[in-house]
């Protein structure tokens, strides 16, 4: 759980040195009046930044699925998915879907690929010879290594391709809001249930609410 913040507001001290027995002028300045928090972007901040209820699983329901009954439905809105028996829930989890510039598509889809131990070949770090990570984040499309140092791909376990151009579902890390390149984590033993059920042709339902 992320802790709360509150803004601390120190009180200024305004010292006059007058002589014994005088009054302070009536138009002596005042101490200045310490600016409002910026209430607006710690408002912000906890609208992106939240914890996710944890994701749980239904044994006996799936322990039914199959690959012919299983099937994903993903909604974007509330950043969860579910992997579904019929019309029975056996996991619901939380979601990290496609950023702003890099948005998950919404529709039907299916799985196109299972790949049990995926990298990425697009997104991932920048590693210096002794290991150290000196940039994260980046795309080897849009950024330049620099001097000294090489490509590590993100992993992305329990790949399960939907569309032509390399989106998936697989395991990572969940922030807490949309922070994916068009692909949906969820956590990785989450990534394993679905994983091991489903089949190439399982149908994947993405709603934007």
């Amino acid at each position: 759980m992320f802790p709360m913040i509150r803004p601390v507001v120190a009180a200024a001290a305004c010292c006059l040195a007058l002589p014994c027995g005088d009054a302070a002028p009536e138009d002596s300045p005042l101490p200045p009046v310490p600016p409002e928090p910026p209430v607006l972007l710690m408002k912000q901040a906890k609208d992106l930044i939240h914890k996710q209820e944890p994701w749980r699983t239904f044994p006996e329901v799936y322990l039914k699925g199959t690959p012919e009954n299983m099937r994903i439905v993903v909604n974007l809105a509330t950043q969860r998915a579910t992997l579904m028996v019929g019309a029975e829930v056996s996991v619901d989890t939380p979601i990290s879907s496609g950023k702003r510039g890099a948005p998950t598509p919404v529709g039907s889809f299916t799985v196109l690929e299972k790949i049990r131990n995926q990298q990425s070949s697009t997104y991932g770090s920048f590693v210096d010879k002794r290991g150290r990570t000196v940039r994260s984040g980046i795309s080897m499309k849009l950024d330049v290594a620099p001097a000294g140092t090489h490509y590590v791909a993100d992993p992305m376990p329990y790949f399960c391709r939907f569309t032509a151009n390399g989106f998936g579902i697989h395991g990572g890390t969940l922030p807490g809001y949309p922070a994916a390149q068009g692909s949906i984590r969820v956590p990785e033993e989450v990534a394993r249930f679905i994983y091991e059920k489903v089949h190439i042709g399982t149908p994947i339902e993405i709603r934007a609410e």
